[in-house]
């Protein structure tokens, strides 16, 4: 699994933004709507995001 800024993941009804990309740590936003861009902006270690999201998907961004 290659993790990027920007990627957007989905798990059942709840989407995972990554905004911020490091070596250890991802910081990312929790929503539960694609559309909305407020969510609630969490910082964890890389390997902790992993194990979030295990079993979820790659929401591919919208072709233009």
């Amino acid at each position: 699994m290659k993790l990027q800024q920007g990627q957007i993941w989905q798990k059942g009804n709840n989407f995972y933004r990554i905004t911020e990309w490091s070596r250890m740590i991802i910081q990312y936003k929790h929503t539960h709507a694609l559309e909305h861009k407020e969510g609630e902006v969490v910082e964890v270690s890389k390997k902790e995001f992993c194990r979030l999201l295990k079993g979820a998907t790659l929401v591919e961004p919208p072709s233009s």
